[in-house]
């Protein structure tokens, strides 16, 4: 029975059996539950589902969210699409992200992958692939169960919480598991799952968490943009057999360390950052008045 307390024992246990790491986890958490199979896959593709959604609804260019601070910014990415300067594919992509975590802020039903400030980049990668003809349906919802997997252990190892960890434990652990899943949609091996999940977790350590006015808006919902861009990246790095000279379960133990060192004002908070600078704190004003 999985334990989830490492990557590696992820990797070395879906090696051993020959499988990718979603078909492991699918079977792991099938007899866990005692369940069939074909349940969870049913329960995993529900969720699917309100990701597809929630791109929908977060297009919709008239959104705003509750303080008037966000909305609308996707459905101007998803316009300049075929402009992009990275390609169509990227930018809706970022269009994507931005779209979940905007419905979000406008207090839509989203999946929380793990978190709700998180909750853009899982599907601005994963649903991206889907529409685009990438991937089949159910590859995309086995990619989910690599993901749970990656975050389940990262949540063990370190924290997915910008209270505990800064942003790197929000959007950082975001975008690890999008990067193991979108590297096993495009066939890599649960090795390269392993390191694209590290070098997506080295390229936002340190990354604090910072909300203006204390909401899930500013800055959030543009790093889940960048987030899905950093899980692209390293996604394609391994699949050319690029690997992280630190091995993931390392990256992961300084995640959680860095977290750990990180000031107070600097973990969700919005007593520093970009919540403590003038234009900043004049939001936070302007929606909530003076103390």
């Amino acid at each position: 029975m999985l334990e989830y307390k490492s990557v590696a024992e992820l990797v070395s246990a879906a090696e051993n059996a020959g499988v990718t790491i979603s078909e492991l986890v699918l079977r792991d958490q099938a007899e866990q539950l005692e369940l069939p199979a074909e349940a969870l896959l049913e329960r995993m593709s529900e969720r699917l589902d309100i990701m597809e959604a929630s791109v929908k609804s977060g297009l919709d260019p008239s959104i705003r969210s509750t303080s008037g601070l966000t909305g609308g910014d996707a459905a101007k990415q998803w316009t300049h699409a075929a402009d992009g300067i990275c390609g169509g594919f990227f930018a809706k992509a970022i269009a994507r992200a931005l779209a979940v975590s905007e419905y979000n802020a406008a207090m839509g039903r989203i999946v929380a992958a793990p978190t709700a400030g998180s909750c853009g980049i899982l599907p601005g990668t994963v649903i991206s692939l889907l529409d685009e003809g990438r991937c089949s349906r159910h590859a995309a919802v086995m990619s989910l169960f690599t993901a749970g997997a990656f975050g389940i252990v990262i949540a063990e190892k370190a924290t997915i919480a910008g209270a505990e960890g800064g942003c790197q434990a929000e959007c950082g652990a975001a975008s690890a598991m999008a990067a193991a899943a979108v590297t096993e949609l495009m066939g890599g091996t649960p090795k390269m799952c392993a390191e694209a999940c590290a070098m997506a977790i080295k390229n936002q350590l340190g990354l604090v968490c910072d909300p203006v006015a204390g909401l899930v808006e500013v800055p959030c919902i543009k790093r889940n943009a960048a987030g899905t861009a950093i899980a692209f990246t390293a996604a394609d790095m391994a699949l050319a057999g690029i690997s992280s000279r630190i091995p993931v379960d390392e990256c992961i133990d300084a995640m959680r360390e860095i977290g750990e060192s990180m000031p107070c004002a600097l973990r969700e908070t919005a007593k520093g950052g970009l919540a403590a600078t003038q234009t900043g704190q004049r939001l936070r004003e302007q929606i909530f008045g003076r103390k």
